[in-house]
């Protein structure tokens, strides 16, 4: 199978707290990886090491079979978004999907073809209002941020905490978009939320990260929503 990331004994510290440690996680091509844990589990503190934004203590970290490390081949084949600081405030949509689109080598062709996949998502909000990005709501900022970080079709995706800010309309739109993605593309998502039934509708493989480590890696069943409900209510781990 083809993996598309991989982590090798991966270990985040500030100063003597260990903030993350993982010993091994594979994802190969077109799985849809959910991450889910309470606040200060290290959901991303773990996002921004994959994206070399805080360098690890230890460890390494492959993305398309090629060390990231020594390799900043990378960067082409991975989209993601975290937060605001993704986006360039003043910058409109259309400017900051352009810029994004000539950096993947993408035409405005395809730019528009693929940006068409998000309209329902859009909702007529985002789109030729002459505004700049800063202008909108936090909620449609998340949705140029979410919406350009698939820009190119590239082969790893990451979002942190996509469907906060987001209405419950909008939630929903989200959810199928990214069903649709696993249905249809090879992408592989790697996504992380608080909230367990969006990630345990459409996420294939789910793992609890916990005190910076993974307490458990599972694939979805019927069962996968009520188990993890009570993992969190009672704190019961998995049979």
């Amino acid at each position: 199978m083809d993996k598309v990331l991989k982590v090798e004994n991966l270990v985040v510290k500030y100063g003597r707290l260990t903030a993350l440690q993982i010993g091994e996680l594979e994802l190969i091509r077109g799985e849809s990886f959910g991450l889910v844990g309470n606040n200060g589990a290290g959901k991303t503190t773990f996002f921004r090491a994959l994206l070399d934004l805080i360098k690890p203590q230890s460890g390494d970290i492959l993305i398309g079979g090629k060390y990231r490390s020594s390799d900043d081949g990378w960067k082409k084949i991975t989209g993601a978004y975290l937060d605001e600081g993704f986006v360039i405030p003043y910058l409109s949509p259309e400017e900051y999907f352009a810029l994004v689109a000539k950096i993947r080598k993408i035409s405005p062709a395809e730019m528009e073809a693929q940006l068409g996949r998000f309209e329902r998502f859009f909702s007529r909000k985002i789109l030729g209002k002459g505004k700049y990005i800063r202008e909108h709501s936090r909620g449609n900022q998340k949705k140029v941020g979410i919406a350009a970080a698939f820009l190119g079709n590239p082969d790893l995706v990451i979002l942190d905490e996509p469907f906060s800010h987001l209405d419950p309309s909008s939630q929903f739109e989200l959810r199928n978009i990214l069903k649709s993605m696993d249905r249809e593309t090879d992408v592989t998502l790697l996504v992380s939320s608080h909230d367990l039934t969006h990630i345990s509708a459409f996420c294939k493989r789910i793992a609890i990260l916990d005190n910076g480590k993974i307490v458990s890696d599972f694939y979805k069943n019927e069962q996968t929503l009520e188990d993890l409900q009570s993992y969190f209510s009672k704190g019961e781990g998995f049979n």
